[in-house]
């Protein structure tokens, strides 16, 4: 995996605002305000997706990031942009900033749900 490859996308994503990466299971995560948008993985870079914005992406050919070789069947709500991306950093932006809003919606989501196995609690009188 190559870090001046990741550095770059660092330099292209700046518009967007503070991007971080952090590596993560020999890939990396490219975040923004906290929420994972985008994961690098073997030099290639993926965007998440959701049920919203994955139409986009099949409807290009595109597929998703399966992390195991052998088993391409598992995947992950991450897809590649299209190549000609790297030749426009405006069109680059234009794919990421969705990825962006996909990350932050799933975060409010999570942020929403109660934790597994918690009741509600109701308040007791004294």
């Amino acid at each position: 995996m190559s870090r001046d490859y990741v550095d770059h996308l660092l330099e292209l994503l700046a518009p967007l605002g503070p991007v971080r990466a952090r590596a993560m299971f020999g890939g990396w995560g490219l975040s923004l305000d906290g929420a994972t948008f985008a994961l690098v993985a073997a030099d290639i870079l993926y965007f998440k997706v959701d049920a919203q914005t994955r139409p986009g992406y099949e409807a290009l050919g595109l597929r998703p990031f399966a992390p195991y070789p052998d088993q391409p069947h598992r995947v992950m709500g991450y897809f590649p942009p299209p190549d000609t991306v790297f030749d426009d950093e405006d069109e680059l932006l234009s794919w990421a900033r969705p990825a962006v809003d996909v990350a932050l919606r799933a975060r409010a989501a999570k942020v929403a749900r109660p934790r597994r196995g918690t009741a509600a609690r109701v308040p007791t009188r004294t």
